[in-house]
């Protein structure tokens, strides 16, 4: 035969299931935290990453558009070598 549960044994039985909650949820905080630092140094570490990327990004901008220039130039003096 099924026993019955009165409300007192429900009560008891709640606080028995949050009594470790508060040491559960404080270990999930830290290792958050942790998590967080971690998080942060990837950032810090991308953002330079970003930076590097772009000095080398204009760079090669820089660089092409010379190289165009050039070329424009001895085009210019094909053209007039040739009577263009």
């Amino acid at each position: 035969m099924a026993k019955k549960v009165t409300i007192e044994d429900l009560a008891v039985m709640t606080q028995k299931g949050f009594a470790g909650m508060d040491k559960r949820l404080d270990g999930i905080d830290k290792r958050l935290d942790g998590m967080d630092k971690r998080l942060d140094g990837i950032d810090k570490r991308l953002d330079g990453i970003d930076q590097r990327l772009d000095r080398i990004e204009n760079l090669l901008i820089r660089s092409l558009d010379n190289r165009v220039e050039r070329l424009e130039d001895k085009m210019r003096q094909l053209e007039t070598a040739i009577g263009k």
